[in-house]
């Protein structure tokens, strides 16, 4: 009996323990491909949390159905269980166990965290970083940070994105091209300026695994390095207001060669109001004779770029 068991519990381990860590590759496929540098942080993370979820689930079930099949009481058998009142050494170890995973979770989690130097605006730190990640920081609103001379370089200067109800516009060092549209070089850390024109925002890639939030009054230089070539998708982490589902756009990610072409046809393109589909949409519902009686926030009005996508 006793051979039996530990047998048993033996394959059993093995078996949790290989579809726990197919199911941590499995996860890998249920995020977007990977398109940055950061990217595979967030992924090695979630697949180890996978793992050990998968762990703790199969073991658990694995043991009722072990329980049931092997332990369960005759059809005739109405009498009581055996009259146990504690075990301290089963109690100390379920309850170190825990503890140990929770501590491991929240290491490992704020490694990742420190790696991608995602933060809050009001804070000012350095962390030693990977060569491929140095450290974002932010800047308080009443200390503007160093301004970027325009550049004729790729990958050179800070590119500042502009959130608004319900826009994202990006204005480039490059003979100060502007977009409603992102376009970035590959393998090059790319240096943004976040700032926000009225209420909280979220600048979320998830291409990238990257999100920072966007504070009203505050300039967040925010880092990080795209990798892949490609079309993204920008949306707002953040709820911002009645139109918050439009406030969305691309992220092109081009060769070094594409993104310097694409900067000087930008530049040559004379300055225009872009496509808004939040302004779009509120005038076409003021427009209607009869209003639905639901308040909303007036859009900003659309931004003036060389080039809107």
């Amino acid at each position: 009996m006793i051979i039996r068991n530990i047998f048993v519990i033996i394959v059993s381990a093995i078996a949790i323990t290989a579809a726990s860590l197919w199911l941590g590759q499995q996860s890998y496929s249920w995020f977007p491909v990977q398109a940055a540098a950061e990217s595979h942080l967030v992924d090695d993370l979630f697949s180890f949390l996978v793992v050990l979820a998968s762990f703790i689930f199969l073991g658990v079930t694995v043991t009722l159905l072990y329980s049931i099949v092997f332990h369960r009481a005759a059809p005739s058998d109405t009498s009581d269980g055996p009259p146990i009142e504690g075990n301290i050494a089963l109690e100390v170890v379920w309850t170190a166990i825990p503890i140990a995973l929770v501590i491991w979770i929240a290491t490992y989690s704020y490694q990742v965290y420190e790696q991608m130097a995602i933060r809050g605006p009001m804070e000012h730190m350095h962390f030693q970083m990977p060569k491929a990640m140095e450290s974002a920081y932010a800047f308080p609103w009443d200390k503007k940070p160093v301004v970027e001379q325009e550049s004729e370089v790729i990958g050179n200067g800070t590119i500042n994105v502009i959130a608004k109800q319900w826009a994202w516009e990006f204005h480039y060092p490059y003979k100060n091209v502007s977009s409603t549209e992102l376009h970035l070089p590959a393998n090059q850390r790319i240096h943004l300026a976040l700032q926000s024109e009225d209420v909280l925002h979220g600048f979320y890639v998830p291409a990238f695994r990257v999100k920072q939030d966007i504070i009203p009054k505050q300039t967040i230089d925010f880092e990080f390095t795209p990798t892949r070539e490609g079309t993204y998708r920008l949306m707002d982490s953040q709820f911002s207001g009645t139109y918050f589902a439009a406030m969305e756009a691309n992220v092109v990610v081009d060769s070094p060669e594409e993104y310097q072409h694409w900067l000087e046809k930008a530049a040559n393109q004379k300055p225009a109001p872009a496509k808004n589909q939040a302004a779009e949409e509120y005038a076409a519902n003021q427009s209607k004779p009869f209003q639905n009686g639901w308040q909303t926030v007036v859009p900003a009005a659309p931004p003036i770029v060389n080039y809107s996508g």
